[in-house]
């Protein structure tokens, strides 16, 4: 299994190469790269099983390859580097059917995992690949994962045996089972089968798509292509197919036998939008580009009262919120699948952030990319919600001995004062939230953080403040709102009392 690495940092590199040495026998390193081009270059040399690549690169980026490499008729599998915060990237490399993301910096674990699972990828196009033309659904396999091209000899003898000329109107067709492929995929070929077979003017090919955890359906020799579309729609979606028999369905149009690896390719990128339309809907292509969607406003406010529930150990509070937040998506607004993903992420990750400083999650049990993962390749509703569940079932909250209680207070506190600190939050608000009186939480503060209250908040403040300063270009009033102080001047004052500069002189000294 030959691996090519494209990185243009020399340290990523040799330490792919050492993680890569100790993996078991069958892993051949063909080559280094420093940039994408580098990279196309030694994939038209070598010819690679396994590409390991960076994202961003000087010359040539590593999706940019990719699109070379792809459009050239390679087809080896990729695995993308990347940082969270190349969540958009992260993204595109998922439409280019990467095969594995991982995020750095990176770990044995992972890495031996993401390879593994290349390397099976690899061997299972290898076996779908048939060595002579074979029936109809090998061939299909074969140019949808085998690497088989749709060449004048292919589609020769197709037209010949199957009578699926280079205009032949087909239907093809992906019935999404998601995270339980495994478990419906029996029942649901089943059924689809039985709903083809009361069709004798339709023909079909049925295949198994396990990498994608789909069916697809090949439909063709019919005249009225549109009929057989909508006779489709009808009967998938009707109540004979239980949501355990499909989780998404999408369809596209092509021309012959050559066409269909591009369609499915063309389809796969808008079966998310299932996430925004329901599972009562078949995508269907083109008819989905011209669907008007509205722009998604994330829900602040529930942001904030997850955190005030995380940070008073309101687990039913917790709970309920998350449940609104999946509400939040539904109501008749269509919005674009991809902000709609995005919108979990940034809460999702709102509450690990939280929950681990006030010592609800064990952070070094979170598996952050396997969240990330299952989110960035969510179709359905479903698989969202599912993913924020798995998050929900990690928190644990706890009363613990008195000593225990006083320090989880205080923390809780602190966490408060941490996420609110710009809107002027009080000592009796977080009182209040905490259900305790303002003097006993003085009083406990006060005695185990060493200051008071006042000033923690008044010095946490000035710390922001201080980055403010520095690192943008915000006017002094922008920055005194941002800290949490409604006057100006009143911030100016209490900012040389704490520095001995004001404002502007700190800029100045610090530029």
């Amino acid at each position: 299994m030959k691996v090519l690495v494209v990185e243009d940092e020399i340290r990523i590199r040799e330490g792919i190469g050492r993680l890569l040495a100790r993996q078991n026998s069958g892993y051949e390193l063909a080559g280094e790269a420093e940039n994408g081009q580098q990279g196309y270059e030694m994939v038209c040399c070598q010819q690679p099983d396994i590409i390991i690549t960076d994202i961003r690169m000087p010359v040539m980026d590593g999706l940019e390859m990719l699109e070379k490499i792809y459009a050239d008729g390679y087809t080896p599998k990729a695995i993308v580097l990347s940082a969270y915060s190349e969540f958009e990237y992260a993204r595109q490399a998922l439409k280019l059917g990467v095969t594995e993301y991982l995020l750095k910096p990176i770990n044995l674990s992972d890495f031996s995992k993401a390879l593994a699972n290349a390397r099976m990828q690899v061997e299972k196009e290898r076996m779908r690949q048939p060595e002579e033309m074979g029936t109809l659904e090998q061939i299909i396999s074969g140019l949808l994962w085998g690497g088989l091209v749709a060449d004048v000899a292919v589609q020769s003898y197709v037209e010949q045996k199957y009578k699926i000329g280079p205009e032949t109107a087909m239907l093809d067709i992906c019935v999404y089972l998601g995270r339980d492929y495994e478990q419906h995929l029996g029942r649901a070929r089943r059924q689809l089968e039985l709903l083809l077979s009361q069709r004798p003017d339709i023909s079909w090919c049925l295949l198994e798509a396990p990498y994608e955890k789909s069916i697809y359906i090949v439909l063709y020799g019919v005249k009225q292509i549109n009929s057989v579309e909508r006779w489709f729609q009808y009967e998938i979606l009707s109540d004979r197919f239980t949501s355990e028999g499909r989780a998404g369905v999408g369809c596209i149009q092509s021309r012959g036998i050559a066409g269909i690896r591009e369609a499915f390719e063309t389809l796969a990128p808008y079966m998310d939008w299932n996430i925004a339309l329901g599972e009562d809907v078949m995508i269907s292509y083109p008819k989905i580009t011209k669907v008007q969607n509205i722009p998604c406003t994330y829900p602040v406010e529930l942001e904030n009262q997850l955190k005030v529930a995380i940070c008073t150990m309101e687990p039913e509070k917790v709970s309920r919120y998350v449940a609104q937040f999946h509400k939040y998506f539904l109501g008749g607004r269509i919005f674009a699948p991809k902000e709609i993903k995005e919108c979990y992420v940034r809460f999702l990750w709102s509450l690990i952030n939280i929950a681990k400083e006030v010592g609800s999650l064990d952070y070094q049990k979170l598996e952050q990319q396997k969240l990330l993962e299952a989110i960035m390749n969510a179709r359905t509703r479903k698989e969202l919600k599912a993913a924020a569940d798995g998050l929900l079932d990690k928190l644990k909250f706890h009363q613990g001995t008195e000593d225990e209680v006083v320090h989880l207070t205080v923390k809780r506190a602190k966490s408060m004062i941490h996420e609110f600190y710009q809107t002027g939050i009080t000592l009796n608000e977080i009182a209040d939230k905490l259900d305790i009186t303002p003097e006993y939480l003085g009083s406990q503060f006060h005695k185990e953080v060493g200051v008071n209250f006042s000033t923690y908040i008044r010095d946490f403040r000035i710390s922001k403040a201080k980055e403010l300063l520095i690192g943008t270009p915000l006017k002094l009033y922008e920055i005194a709102e941002q800290v949490g102080y409604t006057d100006p001047k009143y911030f100016s004052r209490v900012f040389k009392e704490c520095t001995g500069q004001l404002p502007a002189d700190y800029r100045k000294a610090h530029k």
